[in-house]
C-alpha cells in the first residue's frame, strides 16, 4: 500500500492511496503518519479502502512525516560507487568505510512534494542533492539481530539529502551542511514492504531539468537495511516513526569536472524504482 499524508479542504489527514493512484482513502480518526504507524497493526486497512475517496487532484500531497519526532538518521558513502566518486574528489585512493558512517540531519520541516528547496543564495554557492532510499520504523527496535531487523520496518519511501558542501567542509562534518531550512524533501508517500521488497536491487536515480544524473541499484548499498537497523538498535532504541537515509549514489553535482551544482529555477527529480518519483524546484 502506498501511505500519504495531505491537505484537503484546509485540513490535514492521512490516507491510503488507490491502486489506480489517482485518489486517496482518508483513515478514520487518524490526523498524522506517526499516529497511523502506531495504529496499524490494529487497522482494518481493507475496509478503509472500501470507503469513500478524494481524487488526488483535489488534495495537496504534503511530506509523509511532515515534523519527524527526531532528527532524521543518515548514512555517509553508503554505495560502492559514490565512494568511488567521493575518493576522486577527496583524492582518498581506498574510501570504502570499513564500519557505517552515521550522521543526523535536523528537519524543522520536510518540505514536500512538489514544493520548494530554499538555496539559501545568500550564504550557499554550491547546492547540492542526493537521491536516496529512506526506511521508516514500524515498531521499536532495540537489539534486534539482522535476521529479524526487517520486522520493524514500518515501509519506505525517498528523501532527497539536499547538502551545501561549503558548509560541510568548513565545519569538517556534515550537520549544518546537510540541515538548513528547506534541505529535506520527503515523499511523495510510504510504500508498505508487501509492496517493496528492499533485498532486490531496486532502481534509484535522480534528474535535473530532466537530464540524468545519478543511476544505481540499492544492492550497491555497502551497508543494508537489515545490518543498519541491528547496529543502530545495539545500545539505542529506534522509536516507531524514526527515519533512515540510507545514502546516495554516484552522480551528485560535486563528483562532476567541473561541478554542477543546483541553482535557482532548477527541478529535481528523485526516483526509487517500486516507490515513485520525488521532484521539487529550487529557489
Amino acid at each position: 500500500m502506498k501511505l500519504v499524508t495531505y491537505q484537503f479542504q484546509g485540513e490535514t489527514a492521512v490516507g491510503i492511496l488507490t491502486p489506480a493512484g489517482d485518489a486517496v482513502h482518508p483513515v478514520p480518526g487518524v490526523s498524522d503518519m506517526t499516529a497511523l504507524i502506531a495504529r496499524w497493526p490494529e487497522l482494518d486497512a481493507a475496509a478503509v479502502c472500501r470507503g469513500d475517496a478524494v481524487p488526488l487532484r483535489e488534495v495537496r500531497l504534503l511530506a509523509p512525516i511532515p515534523h519527524p519526532a527526531q532528527d532524521v538518521i543518515c548514512l555517509g558513502i553508503n554505495f560502492y560507487d559514490h565512494a568511488a566518486e567521493s575518493g576522486s574528489v577527496t583524492g582518498k585512493q581506498d574510501n570504502v568505510p570499513k564500519a557505517a558512517i552515521y550522521f543526523s540531519k535536523r528537519v524543522d520541516e520536510a518540505v514536500a512534494p512538489g514544493g520548494a528547496i530554499d538555496s539559501h543564495s545568500d550564504m550557499v554557492r554550491d547546492l547540492d542533492y542526493e537521491a536516496e532510499l529512506a526506511v521508516v520504523i514500524g515498531k521499536p527496535a532495540y537489539h534486534v539481530r539482522e535476521a529479524d531487523a526487517l520486522d520493524h520496518v514500518f515501509g519506505y519511501t525517498v528523501l532527497n539529502d539536499v547538502s551545501a558542501r561549503t558548509i560541510q567542509a568548513a565545519h569538517q562534518q556534515w550537520y549544518r551542511g546537510k540541515s538548513l531550512d528547506g534541505f529535506t524533501p520527503i515523499g511523495p508517500w510510504i510504500v508498505t514492504p508487501d509492496e517493496f521488497d528492499v533485498t532486490r536491487p531496486a532502481r534509484i536515480q535522480s534528474f535535473v531539468n530532466g537530464e540524468p544524473r545519478q543511476d544505481s541499484t540499492i544492492d550497491l548499498l555497502i551497508f543494508d537495511v537489515p545490518h543498519v537497523i541491528a547496529e543502530l538498535s545495539r545500545g539505542m532504541t529506534l522509536r516507531p516513526g524514526t527515519i533512515i537515509s540510507m545514502g546516495t549514489p554516484a552522480g551528485v553535482g560535486m563528483g562532476f569536472d567541473p561541478p554542477r551544482w543546483l541553482r535557482p529555477g532548477d527541478t529535481v527529480t528523485c526516483r526509487v524504482e517500486g516507490i515513485g518519483d520525488l521532484t521539487n524546484t529550487v529557489r
